[in-house]
């Protein structure tokens, strides 16, 4: 094992070691094997925290086998999310050989080769991307990965191939209609619900059948801003919904116009319930 392999291999562990979730050496392997400094761009790179980026002091790619965030366009902060993020969302969202994920908000690619690890050669990775720099990066960077197609495309507005699984990498007021549409029956939808601040948590849809969907949220999150996704007036109502910290009542989501007592929140032509599905 050379150098950048050792690091690889422990940043796997690392990021992967969720508390309260089983590990899945299947994530781990995916993680272990797809170098980071593939999509990144040449360093020395910029390192998101809270208090803003900090510079990386050289370009040895062992710097970027951390748990944290690398900026991709630091003007718009976007970034390469936190993998440690990114695990736990792989980890809900269960990915089997054979699957078909849409990821929504790709990047440059990174998080979308990971996936196209968990479905396996027989499966097939959809890598939407609404930036048209980012989307020829991705490209570039997946081009040797047969199962992985990009677009350069919304991923919310106009059809999506039917799938199992819908990743959404940027904060929306509401589950766009092509995402849950697009899911087949025991499909998994994994997006951030986000107020005007763009902070709220990241919420894990399952379609039981034609009809019914069940929901909860994982845990509370933050992401740029999904284009074509938000709304002003369901922003606001989701910061009352927030506020009352009751994440955990949420038990399914609701396509209609009907809410009734069990309502969570209430958006446009959809709801949240803690009744289940």
């Amino acid at each position: 094992m050379d150098r950048l392999d050792a690091h690889r291999s422990f940043y796997a562990q690392l990021v992967t070691a969720l508390p309260g979730l089983p590990s899945d050496p299947r994530i781990r392997e995916a993680f272990a094997s797809v170098p980071r400094e593939r999509f990144v761009g040449p360093g020395p790179w910029k390192i998101f925290t809270r208090g803003g980026y900090l510079d990386a002091p050289t370009d040895d790619p062992a710097f970027l086998y951390q748990d944290f965030g690398v900026a991709l366009k630091p003007e718009r902060e976007i970034n390469n999310g936190q993998p440690s993020l990114h695990a736990l969302c792989l980890t809900v969202l269960g990915s089997k050989d054979g699957e078909v994920a849409v990821h929504v908000g790709a990047g440059t690619g990174y998080y979308s080769a990971i996936l196209a690890k968990l479905v396996g050669p027989g499966g097939r990775v959809h890598a939407i991307e609404i930036d048209e720099d980012l989307a020829r990066r991705a490209a570039a960077n997946l081009a040797s990965a047969p199962n992985v197609t990009v677009h350069h495309r919304s991923g919310t507005e106009g059809e999506l191939p039917s799938c199992d699984v819908v990743y959404v990498n940027a904060g929306t007021t509401e589950p766009a209609r092509a995402w849950l549409d697009a899911l087949r029956v025991g499909g998994r939808l994994l997006f951030p619900l986000t107020t005007a601040q763009l902070t709220g948590g990241l919420l894990l849809v399952k379609r039981e059948d034609e009809t019914r969907y069940s929901a909860r949220f994982v845990c509370p999150a933050s992401f740029v801003p999904c284009v074509g996704a938000r709304d002003d007036e369901t922003a606001a109502k989701l910061a009352e919904a927030f506020k009352r910290g009751n994440l955990a009542a949420v038990r399914s989501l609701r396509r209609d116009d009907r809410p009734d007592e069990t309502a969570w929140v209430v958006g446009r032509g959809w709801w949240l319930s803690a009744a289940e599905a």
